[in-house]
């Protein structure tokens, strides 16, 4: 279906004669004060670029629009015309600054992050703890998601940061590394593998377990199929579950073998409560990003990343 005949006509970039609204703004400013030199005291520029940009305008619309005396500079009939033109513009234009400067001033107080759940759990109170530091009154939203959700709310622009764990770096968006994951496969103490974790175990015998995966799109479940190796489909013995709580209770329980990130279960592990199997092949650690859309982060951004990046 085609649009309205002024469609193609509205799509079309400006002419290369369209004055620049600096331009613009300093030939009103001429008029109001009625020579270059107090117009261009009035915009923070010299006499001679305020000169050079007005020689510049007169060139695009093609005649004359000051005329110069000794008294000052006054605009001849064609500079009121565009002058006349040109104010709706001017207009227009204080409202689109004021706009993006309320949007601005919005973003310098507020950011709003995404992250994974490893990331947000035991990582980004750490972070937004030390950037408060610097930015009492930030406002912060930070939303729980796996590393595809996070990929999806950075490309949508609905969230200004993001933080993921999977293996490769999301497509469609700017990434810097910030830490690193290991992941840990853990059994009940009384789990039959558990008597066996003093030696590394193959990965074959792993796999012959049900394992306790976390839904398609987490980090951890695209680490742990990428540890198997290229191609790999999704393990036949596999139970999918939604939280990492839900597969550290599960394999509590002996349900089967758990794939999370070490740092969920150190305590338990430490404690004994639970046993983590060591593997002779397969790699299970991972990088951890932060990531953003557009060539570079914002400024709140970009010191939050630096937190990240910093050891402790």
């Amino acid at each position: 279906m085609t649009g309205r005949p002024c469609d193609k006509l509205d799509a079309m970039p400006l002419p290369p004669w369209t004055p620049d609204l600096p331009a613009l703004d300093l030939l009103r400013s001429v008029a109001e004060l009625g020579s270059v030199g107090r117009a261009a005291a009035a915009h923070a520029i010299s006499q001679p670029s305020a000169s050079a940009r007005l020689a510049r305008l007169e060139r695009q619309v093609g005649t004359a629009l000051l005329a110069r005396g000794a008294r000052g500079s006054t605009l001849t009939l064609t500079g009121e015309a565009v002058l006349t033109w040109a104010r709706p513009v001017l207009e227009a234009a204080a409202q689109l600054g004021d706009g993006i400067a309320t949007i601005r001033a919005d973003r310098s107080a507020r950011l709003r992050i995404a992250a994974s759940l490893t990331v947000a759990e035991y990582l980004m109170p750490r972070w937004l703890l030390i950037l408060r530091r610097s930015h009492p009154d930030l406002e912060t939203a930070v939303e729980v998601v796996n590393s595809h959700g996070v990929a999806e709310q950075v490309r949508s622009g609905a969230v200004d940061l993001g933080f993921v764990e999977s293996p490769e770096t999301p497509a469609g968006v700017h990434a810097a590394q910030v830490g690193r994951d290991r992941l840990a496969l853990i059994v009940a103490a009384d789990y039959p593998l558990a008597a066996r974790a003093s030696r590394p175990l193959r990965l074959q015998d792993v796999l012959e377990q049900p394992l306790l995966l976390r839904e398609p799109g987490s980090g951890t479940r695209d680490t742990f199929l990428a540890a198997l190796g290229a191609g790999a489909a999704t393990p036949a013995h596999s139970i999918e579950l939604g939280s990492t709580a839900t597969i550290v209770a599960t394999a509590r329980a002996g349900g089967g073998v758990g794939v999370v990130s070490a740092r969920a279960v150190a305590r338990e592990v430490a404690a004994g409560s639970l046993v983590e199997l060591r593997l002779l092949d397969g790699d299970l650690d991972r990088p951890l990003r932060a990531v953003w859309a557009g060539d570079r982060p914002g400024d709140l951004a970009a010191e939050l990343i630096r937190v990240a990046q910093t050891p402790g």
